[in-house]
């Protein structure tokens, strides 16, 4: 019986052991996604994610969308900063306290299995216990120290940046100087304000800024790919989208606007086939620059006096960010083309809150009333203006109450 008894007590007693919880590993923890073509694999990260990618130079609109998608870690097989130039991707990663495992080399790409639950610690990639990678962990102060000494770099991009533009000013020539090739637009453009807005760093907060000067002025709304979403999120029912349908909602899609597809030099439009499948028209416009370019070169020709621009990158660094490199001279050139009539988000809104506002106006009113007030009481007529005042009290009473009696 005791033998039974004892026989029964050692497995609870070892189930008891097992089932106590393990100590928490150091580090942070996610499911890997693991793409070498930077584009595909923003578009299907997402919250708790570590994004596993091979970019040389993380530009700040790649870094931007990761964080957007909420992932928990970032593992670069290239270095984030060659030095070529000061690149700004790394620095929005740490400021969003996103682990940044840098230059973990090619064979970690084929090494992380897509959908294998990694680790990050240290500089080291773990799938369970097992070190799959090493590489360097990105930290405000390294980042600092390597944008130092990339800012050496920055000649000779401007240097190459100038050879690239004599090419596209000679491939795209009567694009930019004529405007051939642009297609034609139902929504009436000429002669009014474009508000265009791209899917850049800080849109959402400058849209959100506009909301008294579209009220005021009912732009034209172009939506340059996600930022076509952001401008119906925002309330905005776009009237043109350009850019790569698969990057764009369908409900923005179906929204109405008319739909520019970038098409590349030999025709081929990427995207189109899915506007296609859900029976939308859609124009394709073949050229060699980024859909931001084409936006405005398309509200451009078509006689816009105002552009209004949101997302748009505007200072030196962000020129020469590596998202933009191979789109920079045409970039320049469209800019050019648009001279003066093309002013950022930023200045309109500052422009718009210092205007006076209604409050401002009624506070004025009230102000003169009580001046002119403190004037008839200090004058010899007050005493008559307050008799007439009450004689014309009384007999108003007095004839309401004669209504009812």
């Amino acid at each position: 019986m005791d033998g039974g008894s004892s026989a029964t007590i050692a497995p609870m007693k070892r189930s008891g052991l097992l089932s106590r919880s393990q100590p928490s590993l150091p580090g942070v923890t996610g499911i890997a996604r693991v793409d070498r073509r930077t584009t595909d694999l923003v578009r299907r990260v997402s919250h708790g994610d570590i994004a596993v990618l091979d970019q040389l130079d993380l530009d700040r609109a790649t870094a931007a969308a990761l964080v957007e998608a909420q992932v928990v870690g970032v593992v670069n097989a290239s270095p984030s900063i060659s030095g070529r130039f000061p690149n700004m991707g790394p620095e929005v990663l740490v400021e969003a306290e996103i682990p940044l495992i840098d230059d973990v080399g090619q064979d970690a790409l084929r090494v992380i299995r897509e959908g294998s639950a990694l680790r990050l610690h240290e500089g080291v990639v773990y799938v369970g216990d097992k070190e799959v990678a090493r590489g360097v962990r990105q930290t405000a102060s390294t980042i600092a120290d390597q944008m130092i000494e990339a800012k050496a770099g920055m000649s000779a991009q401007l240097e190459a940046f100038s050879a690239n533009t004599i090419e596209f000013l000679r491939r795209e020539r009567s694009l930019i100087l004529d405007g051939v090739g642009v297609p034609e637009l139902r929504t009436p453009v000429r002669d009014r304000q474009v508000l265009v807005v791209a899917p850049g760093n800080g849109h959402v907060a400058d849209l959100k800024q506009l909301k008294r000067y579209i009220g005021e002025h009912r732009p034209v709304l172009v939506g340059v790919e996600s930022g076509a979403d952001v401008l119906r999120k925002a309330g905005h029912t776009p009237h043109v989208v350009v850019g790569d349908p698969d990057g764009i909602s369908t409900e923005t899609l179906r929204s109405g606007a008319e739909v520019i597809v970038p098409a590349q030099v030999d025709g081929h439009a990427p995207g189109l086939e899915r506007v296609q499948d859900l029976g939308i028209g859609a124009v394709t416009f073949p050229a060699s620059g980024n859909a931001e370019d084409l936006a405005l070169l398309l509200v451009d020709v078509h006689g816009a006096n105002l552009v209004v621009t949101v997302g748009f990158q505007a200072t030196l660094r962000e020129f020469l960010d590596r998202g933009r490199s191979g789109s920079n001279p045409s970039t320049f050139l469209t800019r050019l083309r648009l001279g003066s009539k093309l002013v950022d988000a930023k200045a309109v809104a500052t422009l718009h809150r210092s205007r006076v506002s209604v409050w401002a106006v009624l506070l004025l009113v009230v102000a003169a009333l009580v001046a002119i007030g403190a004037a008839v009481a200090v004058s010899g007529v007050a005493e008559a203006y307050t008799d007439w005042v009450l004689r014309t009290w009384q007999s108003s009473v007095t004839w309401f109450e004669g209504l009812f009696s």
